[in-house]
């Protein structure tokens, strides 16, 4: 067997080792996640105060919303206050804090631009409530969010809730695949919290309890991506962080590709210097799932995934080339006949079933991720979108996140 095909089966081999992971783990939690529909959020007697920060640069466009979003959650208004920061806007941001400034509930920031975590530490200096989270200023919260994260905090050992995140209005076909991709994080995000393996705490609404940050010290800019740091820091610091299924967070994604590609490659490259920065945790049982399995396998399926979209797009290549050879030489056959199909020529090699099996496993995984999201799995330009393109775009931030990681190049958030 060459090195190729070794390396083949490794990623096809972990890429369906985790899917029957977490496969496993919904089998597990299923009635877990019934009761959270149906109960969690309801009855509540006691009501912990709560301050959501709201950093800002430039966010004229979306602001408003984001502010009154969170003014309209059904939450005693006097256990709930918020801080807008401005973090050295240069649009109109200043013209939406004024509408607020004299609102009983609204406190307003303004500082030199250094970037979000330093707009929440700016304002983490000045808040005493038992909860503190932030919101990202193009985000908007459904009603009842934050009555369905407050409950966990019953555990005295929960440090951290992050909430469920979902498009908002999308239109163009990329924001149509992020959907559906969300979906997916959702499922993932719930998975890996019944393991106390999540390792990122989102800047859309997720909520901390405020002892967090006066025992660990504030945000850090954590190479773009302070909530993948912060989460890494609570991790290693052995602070649980749990996903709340049902608080619905929606937020504003990238229209367009190059928008997404600086995103993603944000993101991606965000991921793999933190890892980095927490070497210490791989392969590490003291750190439990995170540190024995989700961290390194995170790690592994950038390669893999890559390895596997440039196999197939070699033997594409590869197939497109001979064909162009044969026509070159033979030129098209006089008489044209249907393809036949004979069940004696079927494949049945270790590769083809494991790759079946793998993309089994996939739409299983994506159909159960959808009904959590949206309540049924429905077939949509979205999903078809998905399963046809996502996979073909994902590789140019992969490919540029870690070629910036390697020669260790600065990456900036706008």
């Amino acid at each position: 067997m060459g090195i190729q095909a070794i390396i083949l089966y490794a990623s096809l081999f972990i890429t369906l080792f985790f899917e029957v992971f977490l496969l496993i783990t919904y089998l597990e939690v299923k009635e877990e996640l019934g009761f959270e529909k149906n109960h969690v959020g309801k009855n509540i007697t006691h009501f912990p105060s709560v301050t959501i920060i709201v950093p800002c640069f430039n966010e004229e466009k979306t602001l408003t919303e984001t502010v009154k979003s969170l003014l309209n959650l059904d939450y005693p208004k006097d256990k709930l206050s918020l801080v807008l920061v401005d973090d050295g806007s240069t649009d109109g941001t200043q013209l939406i804090f004024k509408k607020f400034a004299s609102h009983p509930q609204v406190r307003t920031l303004t500082k030199e631009n250094g970037g979000k975590h330093t707009a929440l530490n700016f304002a983490l200096e000045s808040i005493s409530t038992d909860l503190v989270g932030c919101l990202d200023a193009d985000s908007f919260v459904d009603k009842d969010a934050l009555k369905k994260i407050v409950p966990y905090f019953q555990d005295e050992k929960i440090m951290a809730v992050t909430p469920s995140i979902k498009v908002h209005n999308p239109k163009s076909f990329l924001q149509h695949i992020q959907k559906v991709e969300y979906s997916w994080g959702i499922f993932l995000r719930r998975m890996l919290s019944s393991l106390e393996a999540l390792y990122v705490t989102p800047g859309p609404f997720s909520i901390f309890r405020l002892r967090v940050f006066k025992d660990l010290g504030g945000y850090n800019m954590g190479h773009q991506t302070e909530d993948l740091e912060m989460a890494l820091r609570m991790q290693k610091n052995r602070y649980k962080i749990v996903n709340s299924s049902y608080a619905h967070v929606y937020t504003v994604t990238p229209e367009k590709f190059y928008g997404l590609y600086k995103q993603r490659v944000r993101w991606t490259y965000g991921f793999l210097n933190n890892s980095l920065d927490y070497r210490e945790m791989f392969f590490n049982k003291k750190y439990g799932h995170i540190g024995l399995f989700v961290l390194p396998i995170g790690i592994i399926s950038i390669f893999t995934s890559l390895y596997i979209v440039a196999n197939l797009l070699l033997s594409f290549t590869s197939k497109v080339l001979n064909s162009f050879a044969k026509f070159r030489a033979v030129g098209f056959g006089s008489s044209f006949e249907l393809p036949s199909f004979d069940w004696y020529f079927i494949n049945t090699g270790t590769l083809p079933i494991i790759t079946i099996t793998a993309i089994g496993f996939s739409i299983t995984i994506l159909v159960l991720a959808l009904r959590l999201s949206e309540g049924k799995a429905k077939f949509s330009k979205g999903v078809l979108y998905y399963l046809s393109l996502y996979g073909f775009i994902v590789p140019f931030w992969l490919v540029r996140a870690l070629f910036d990681t390697l020669f260790r190049k600065q990456i900036s958030w706008r």
